[in-house]
């Protein structure tokens, strides 16, 4: 007969956490560098309107 295995539940949750955090954490890394890249750089007027037909 088969043993019963341990429960891998709170390992797994964990490690769903961690991910979750690690990609937030990267995901807001990268809008603030790209963010104080830009910071320069200086806004043009609007564009020009479309033509009608």
């Amino acid at each position: 007969m088969s043993q019963v295995q341990p429960d891998d539940k709170p390992a797994a949750f964990r490690g769903l956490i961690i991910t979750a955090l690690a990609l937030f954490v990267m995901c807001f890394a990268i809008v603030k560098l790209t963010n104080a890249k830009f910071a320069s750089h200086k806004a043009e007027g609007a564009a020009p309107a479309a033509e009608k037909h």
